[in-house]
């Protein structure tokens, strides 16, 4: 096995940068993220090994991500929850993984005004995702991000999808509890529940219970009660509670958190939560690998130009998918298998 780099032959900056964020240097922290979202190679270099100095310093935090439809208020509850955290002497990080902000143009957490209590609370730490990239790539730089906030100190990190699709499973891989966020007045759109999100959830919680809305919101969440009882758990210890809570008024965000804590009780007991951190490491590694690969055929000139050919001629059927892939392999080095 390879062995890992000595801390004695770091390069000074490298130390430096960890020395700020042990001490939980917002400028040093904010700095260090930068690097690891550069996609210059020798900044990526110095991003490893400052991730690996700083690995002994992270994994205390309590990872909780969160999801739900546009409009479902996730930006207002992030900022309400945060914000009730930082009260009971906790320091928390809200990071953000949207692989579409490439095409939208930015992040929506880019805009803190959206989180304007926490953005402006100094045991609150808000990061937006990185502003391009594939979704393995965003996630990696995402999960990097987070352990940097938790050897800084941030030991609650909350991990918003704004995206689509797949990065409900992203989150929810590198977290210890998901949340799915719901609207009130669930009838019909039941029938338009992602599946694989509610079977991801750790809890529902129907949100915007205020006003008007606390009827719909109770009778939303029973409906989901009812639609959780035919999904398997992903834990046999632990089945998703459903709850109904006002990330406006703050109502029911205290029980979100109790909720959070008694899973978090319940699976460290029985070896849960390190199994499943065990088992993302895993994935995260394949991921950054996917995306080295990725991105060395997009750093290699003269593949880059062949690309555009080879792609024609497999959607036009002269070449096969499996043959255009031994011809990119080829060009990258690597051995047919």
């Amino acid at each position: 096995m390879t062995a890992h780099r000595d801390s004695a032959n770091m390069p000074p900056e490298i130390g430096k940068l960890a020395a700020g964020i042990r001490a939980g240097e917002r400028a040093t922290l904010a700095r260090a993220i930068t690097l690891i979202e550069s996609r210059r190679a020798d900044h990526q270099q110095r991003a490893r090994a400052l991730v690996q100095e700083l690995l002994a310093a992270t994994g205390k935090a309590i990872r909780i991500g969160i999801t739900g439809a546009p409009g479902v208020g996730k930006s207002t509850t992030i900022d309400t929850l945060g914000t009730f955290l930082t009260g009971k002497g906790h320091k928390v990080a809200v990071l953000a993984v949207d692989p579409s902000s490439v095409r939208t143009g930015g992040s929506i957490l880019g805009d803190k005004t959206r989180m304007a209590r926490l953005a402006n609370d100094p045991n609150a730490f808000i990061r937006p995702s990185p502003a391009a990239g594939t979704l393995g790539g965003v996630a990696a730089k995402t999960r990097e991000t987070m352990l940097l906030t938790e050897a800084a100190g941030h030991d609650v990190v909350l991990v918003e999808t704004v995206g689509i699709g797949q990065s409900e499973t992203a989150v929810a891989d590198m977290t210890d509890f998901f949340l799915a966020l719901m609207l009130p007045g669930a009838g019909d759109e039941l029938q338009g529940i992602k599946k694989g999100v509610v079977e991801l959830a750790d809890m529902i919680a129907v949100n915007k219970a205020d006003g008007d809305n606390v009827v719909r919101a109770r009778q939303a969440a029973a409906e989901y009660r009812a639609a959780l009882h035919i999904l398997t758990p992903r834990s046999p210890t632990w089945t998703p509670p459903v709850v109904t809570c006002s990330g406006l008024t703050g109502e029911g965000i205290d029980a979100v958190w109790a909720a959070i804590l008694d899973h978090r009780r319940k699976l460290t007991a029985t070896g849960e939560i390190a199994a499943r951190r065990r088992e993302q490491q895993v994935k995260w590694m394949w991921a950054m690998l996917d995306e080295r690969l990725r991105e060395r055929i997009h750093s290699d000139r003269a593949l880059r130009a062949r690309l555009p050919q080879i792609e024609a001629a497999v959607a036009s059927g002269k070449l096969s998918p499996a043959l255009a892939v031994d011809e990119i392999a080829a060009a990258l080095g690597i051995a047919q298998s």
